[in-house]
């Protein structure tokens, strides 16, 4: 099967989502993965020049290095406002390019402008179009006025969709209200490669690079850290009661807009030993990381429009590894695990010390990690992608 994949975000530099692990091992399977991708971070990487210039680059992998992908980067316009309109009119000429001579067999998008241009195609050749819904897309772009205008085009490409496949109740939910056809909406799970987050992994290593000790209470955020994630407010609460918590640590694993807010808390409140900031790492040594943690956080704001109906791929594998998750109470989360599964809930990232000293002070701690593990014991990756294969497969076959 040939996969054509849309999306407006980096399928490099960003950490590894739903979409990486599935292709990957969809490209290992012996389908051939062509992805369409938008260098976001452009702003912060730019080498100077007025247009960004079309590059392919061969033989990516994300998850396993057995994997051939090939990502494709249409040129735009290096400029705010028209780095929209040109990407508007060259993703959708890559699109009618690729449709013309890759052929592939089903398209499957993860965008919003591209995503609408992508479905119009695959109508006009009367290829099957999958939309990808893992995140509430338009809550995301950084300029607030096109938010509205986002959830419009959001709404014209889930209608112009043959499937639609979501990661969780949640979003299954959005996507109906958006338009989509409750019978071709489909739930898929995210999914955990189980050999890789072991709860057994010797943690020792990191441990003694980062200066934490077997009795330290590590709390560990990892992935992009977004201004509304939590996490500086987290590390001010601890820089101000670190004499209550004096042997609890907060490694943040991971880059992003607050990165350096961090290190000036760092600075600030004399965090040198409790806040830990390694920056972003390789995928390969995350469960690592993962192993040298006592509680994963998301702590994030609770009224935070993005983050209202997604399930990050990361509380799977922070559950994997028999950690115990103290997460803000959003409507996706708590939907998608329920109370008493391992995942603890707060109401704010200034909650988080509490809860956590709660949680060890009354004796809990292995019950609800035990827990974790077996909530999630059914989502194997090598599952979620015979089910994602079979949805393709079945529609290519019919269509």
């Amino acid at each position: 099967m040939k996969i054509l994949v849309v999306q407006e975000s980096d399928w490099l530099k960003r950490n590894p989502h739903q979409q990486h692990h599935l292709m990957d091992r969809m490209s290992i399977r012996g389908h051939e993965v062509k992805v369409i991708d938008y260098p976001i971070d452009w702003p912060k990487d730019d080498n100077g020049g007025f247009k960004f210039e079309r590059e392919v680059i061969d033989n990516v992998s994300k998850i396993d290095e057995r994997a051939n992908v090939q990502v494709i980067r249409p040129s735009f316009i290096k400029k705010p406002l028209l780095n929209y309109l040109s990407l508007y009119c060259s993703h959708k000429n890559e699109v009618k390019y690729q449709i013309e001579n890759f052929k592939p067999d089903v398209i499957v998008s993860l965008g919003l402008l591209n995503a609408y241009t992508s479905s119009k195609l695959a109508q006009k050749y009367d290829i099957p179009f999958v939309y990808y819904l893992i995140d509430v897309l338009y809550a995301l772009i950084p300029e607030k006025t096109f938010q509205s205008f986002g959830k419009y085009i959001n709404k014209k490409a889930i209608k112009n969709s043959t499937k639609v496949i979501t990661i969780n109740q949640k979003l299954s939910e959005l996507a109906v209200q958006l338009g989509a056809k409750r019978e071709d909406t489909i739930l898929i799970d995210a999914g955990i490669d189980f050999n890789s987050y072991n709860p057994n992994l010797d943690s020792s290593a990191i441990k003694s690079e980062y200066n934490i000790k077997d009795d330290d209470i590590v709390l560990f955020f990892m992935g992009f850290i977004y201004d509304f994630a939590g996490i500086k407010e987290l590390a001010i609460k601890l820089g101000q009661e670190k004499e209550k918590y004096p042997n609890y640590k907060l490694l943040v694993v991971g880059d992003g807009d607050a990165y350096d807010d961090l290190i000036k808390i760092k600075q600030d409140y004399n965090l040198h030993d409790q806040l830990i900031l390694t920056g972003r790492q390789p995928f390969d040594k995350i469960p690592e990381f993962l192993s040298s943690a006592t509680f994963c956080l998301l702590p994030a704001y609770i009224d935070e429009e993005i983050m209202q109906d997604i399930v990050p791929i990361k509380i799977y594998e922070y559950l994997a590894m028999e950690k115990v998750v103290i997460a803000s109470e959003l409507p996706g989360i708590s939907t998608e695990f329920g109370y008493n599964h391992g995942v603890e809930y707060v109401q704010g990232a200034d909650e988080v010390l509490d809860k956590a000293e709660s949680i060890i002070q009354s004796g809990e701690y292995d019950v609800l990690a035990k827990t974790a593990r077996e909530y999630v014991k059914d989502n194997d990756w090598e599952v979620i992608t015979d089910k994602f294969e079979k949805v393709l497969n079945d529609l290519v076959k019919n269509h």
